[in-house]
């Protein structure tokens, strides 16, 4: 029986990839007069925000960099990510059920933190893992096992849902069940090359799942 879902933030939860764009693209343009588009930033996803610029930018001032990119992703949060009602609603109605909640990420602590609190999502979660809190981020298994483990169920008791194929990957070598999504405006895969156990293209299809095969 299921008993925890565990979600990805970044295109699934929120639709903040056009702020994660937006902000990258004012570091690279200002340290290394670099014009990126969102594709050629979407390639450098995996590590979180400080690794990306660490990784990536040629200019040496990283720390300067990481401290323009918060600066830009705090500055433009309220314009471009909105709440989404039904994302809540379901997060509230499998609260009611009484499942644990939690959230493996690559984003940094620091800019979840932003976000959770911009949309009032900060007491929702049992279990936050960022790429902060990991050695080997997505598609490694390791933040989805450090998440199952802290919550305290079995791989066979928790679903994983996540719009990349990295999240894909790692939720079936965590071997749990695994669910990719497109339901937000903006996500990371639009082809799926990993097949996972079930994909969704809205969260109401995806909450009549829950209650059918679940909760039936």
């Amino acid at each position: 029986m299921i008993k925890a879902f565990i979600f990805d933030f970044d295109g699934t939860l929120a639709n903040t990839l056009p702020i994660c764009y937006v902000a990258f693209q004012k570091v690279f343009k200002e340290f290394d007069k670099k014009e990126l588009t969102s594709n050629e930033i979407k390639t450098m996803f995996g590590p979180s925000e400080t690794g990306i610029i660490q990784e990536n930018l040629l200019n040496s001032n990283k720390e300067q960099a990481i401290e323009l990119y918060y600066e830009a992703y705090t500055e433009h949060h309220t314009e471009l990510v909105n709440p989404n009602k039904e994302i809540n609603g379901l997060l509230e109605y499998l609260r009611g059920k009484g499942m644990k909640l939690g959230i493996v990420t690559g984003k940094a602590r620091r800019s979840l933190d932003i976000s959770l609190k911009a949309l009032q999502m900060e007491n929702i979660f049992d279990v936050v893992i960022t790429g902060d809190d990991v050695i080997k981020p997505k598609p490694h298994p390791e933040g989805v096992m450090k998440a199952l483990s802290i919550l305290d169920v079995d791989c066979s008791e928790a679903m994983f849902i996540g719009d990349s194929d990295a999240d894909i990957q790692a939720g079936v070598q965590a071997n749990v069940f695994t669910v990719g999504v497109q339901w937000l405006p903006d996500y990371q895969t639009e082809q799926f090359s990993i097949e996972a156990n079930a994909l969704f293209n809205s969260v109401t299809e995806f909450t009549d799942f829950v209650k059918n095969k679940i909760y039936k």
